[in-house]
């Protein structure tokens, strides 16, 4: 100021005009202007979001015929209402607050978003004419089964036919895919032709399964996703009932005595069989020092019998049945237990290689007493009188032998 004093009255008044030129070349030449577009939104319920409005000179810009500044505002487009203006909200909604940076940034933040806050959101600076931009809030919803309209777990008779309902809420509207718990294949019947095709998953609400098989019973997974985690399932299990189905793999078992003997009976049975073992005369077997029973489940319906008889006596010997019985019905398998004389049979085994070898050498004795002292030159002279077979050959042979016999003598 002690400048401005020192000068003359008219350059005084020339800086003053300058400065008053100036300021509103800045309030009128600069409008605000949006610095970057407002974001769309994409959240899921019961998380926050936040819009970013970056406005530029918009300190000192006042709106034409109005000493008030310009303002940022927020405003829920497709309703029409006032949110905030500049730093102060508006509406009652104690999820919404406003902030500025004290330059040139407004953010709008709505926390624990809702269904009902999906839709356009609108950042207006109030101009001349008016400048606004908008953006629109997604609100997406994870999947989440509607239990009350979802099948439970369901028992059907073989054969029958089984219809498992699935529905889920969620928004984007959720994909159901239908799989088997054990990661085996869904049988689906009625095709092209009346063929049975096999599928890894089914997609769909309801799952029709037809001409139901116990190989088709167990749990069965309904699997609902839309893209927004997390994604959702329900376990319904299929029962399939059937009376009791025996298999006896050994019907005929043989062992020596005192050895312990297993006997085994496999059982298909749904619903879950009641197992026992009896002998032949009906008397019921229990666990004991002399008797040892096991069950192994192989499956949902399998069930694999054994029964251990200890120190294996002539007493045991005769027929076992393996009995099973369910509410539908009841099956029986029959195993016959005979003594294995596994020492006599070694006995004799050696027995007979003694005389196989007693033959051998009996054979070969006689094979090497017909040759005898032989030479080639003797067996060679011998073989015409062998083969001829003339009458006149008799005393011929009684010559010889006495020509033989001389020359014997001689040598002696």
């Amino acid at each position: 100021m002690h400048i401005l004093q020192t000068l003359p009255t008219t350059a005084t008044l020339l800086v003053h005009m300058l400065l008053m030129f100036q300021f509103e070349a800045g309030v009128s030449g600069f409008e605000p202007d949006f610095l970057y577009p407002l974001e769309n939104i994409t959240v899921a319920q019961g998380r926050d979001a936040t819009f970013t409005c970056v406005v530029n000179n918009l300190g000192g810009y006042r709106v034409s015929g109005d000493l008030a500044t310009a303002r940022v505002a927020w405003i829920k487009a497709d309703t029409k209402a006032i949110l905030a203006i500049h730093e102060h909200v508006i509406t009652n909604n104690a999820r919404l607050s406003v902030t500025h940076n004290d330059f040139n940034t407004w953010t709008l933040n709505i926390r624990n978003v809702k269904r009902e806050d999906r839709g356009q959101y609108m950042c207006q600076v109030n101009t001349d004419p008016m400048k606004m931009q908008t953006a629109f809030l997604e609100v997406v919803i994870p999947p989440d089964i509607v239990y009350e309209e979802t099948s439970g777990d369901m028992m059907v008779p073989e054969g029958g036919s089984a219809k498992l309902i699935c529905k889920a809420r969620g928004y984007p509207k959720p994909r159901i895919v239908w799989r088997r718990e054990d990661g085996g294949a869904i049988v689906a019947r009625g095709g092209p032709g009346g063929r049975a095709e096999r599928q890894l998953s089914v997609e769909g609400e309801m799952l029709t399964l037809t001409k139901v098989t116990r190989s088709e019973m167990g749990a069965y997974l309904c699997i609902a996703a839309n893209g927004v985690p997390p994604s959702v399932s329900k376990r319904m299990m299929l029962h399939v009932h059937f009376h009791p189905l025996i298999q006896v793999p050994n019907q005929l078992v043989g062992a020596p005595v005192n050895t312990d003997v297993t006997l085994q009976c496999h059982v298909e049975a749904s619903p879950k069989a009641i197992n026992y073992w009896t002998r032949e005369s009906g008397e019921m077997i229990i666990t004991n020092d002399k008797y040892y029973m096991t069950e192994i489940n192989n499956s949902y319906y399998s069930v694999q019998m054994k029964l251990v008889i200890r120190r294996f006596h002539k007493s045991d010997l005769g027929g076992y049945k393996c009995i099973s019985k369910n509410s539908i019905g009841d099956a029986e398998g029959n195993i016959r237990l005979y003594e294995m004389e596994i020492q006599e049979r070694a006995d004799s085994d050696d027995e007979n290689m003694e005389e196989d070898v007693e033959t051998e050498n009996t054979e070969k004795r006689l094979y090497n007493g017909f040759q005898g002292p032989l030479t080639e030159t003797e067996e060679s002279s011998l073989q015409p009188n062998i083969s001829s077979g003339s009458s006149g050959s008799t005393s011929d042979t009684v010559l010889r032998s006495g020509a033989l016999l001389l020359v014997l003598f001689l040598l002696i």
